[in-house]
């Protein structure tokens, strides 16, 4: 007798259609729907559409860590460049997206060359699926370049600023 009611299924074909209709007229690319001990999931979108998570890492040391951390993706760089590098920090990108310099276009740079950061600082923002990340600096020292431009997509791990782990 319970299943005599289709209207109060999840799973009722019409309400499965309707579901779909919203998702296209509001452009929605991913529904999860749960009633009970059901549940549906709906996607729109190429089959192979990649899923992408943002993982923020946290430092597991206040200092030692995070430099070598940021380090270590342009550690293929660094093993070109002399030995006398090694008080140069520098702060990556932490995951793929947009690199803004400033908290909107009108406002000054979060940091510029010859700016001191601390660990906690932020330095600017990544935009990730409409997400803006602050990103801290995560190492002590001076601003010695600034190597993106507002507005510009930057890759996980890429170098976004030069730091001189000395002063």
């Amino acid at each position: 007798m319970a299943e005599t009611a289709p209207s109060q299924d999840v799973f009722d074909v019409r309400k499965v259609r309707r579901l779909v209709e919203l998702m296209k007229e509001h452009d929605l690319t991913e529904m999860d729907l749960r009633q009970e001990n059901m549940r549906i999931q709906l996607r729109r979108g190429p089959k192979d559409m990649p899923v992408e998570t943002i993982v923020r890492q946290m430092p597991a040391a206040p200092s030692a860590g995070p430099a070598e951390a940021a380090a270590a993706p342009a550690a293929a760089q660094a093993s070109e460049k002399p030995a006398e590098d090694k008080n140069l920090g520098v702060i990556t990108s932490p995951i793929v997206g947009t690199f803004y310099a400033s908290p909107d276009p009108n406002a000054p740079p979060y940091v510029k060359v010859g700016d001191h950061v601390g660990p906690e600082t932020t330095v600017c923002i990544v935009e990730a699926m409409k997400v803006f990340n602050e990103i801290p600096a995560e190492i002590s020292g001076k601003i010695i370049a600034v190597l993106s431009k507002s507005g510009e997509p930057v890759e996980y791990g890429q170098a976004l600023f030069k730091v001189d782990t000395t002063g």
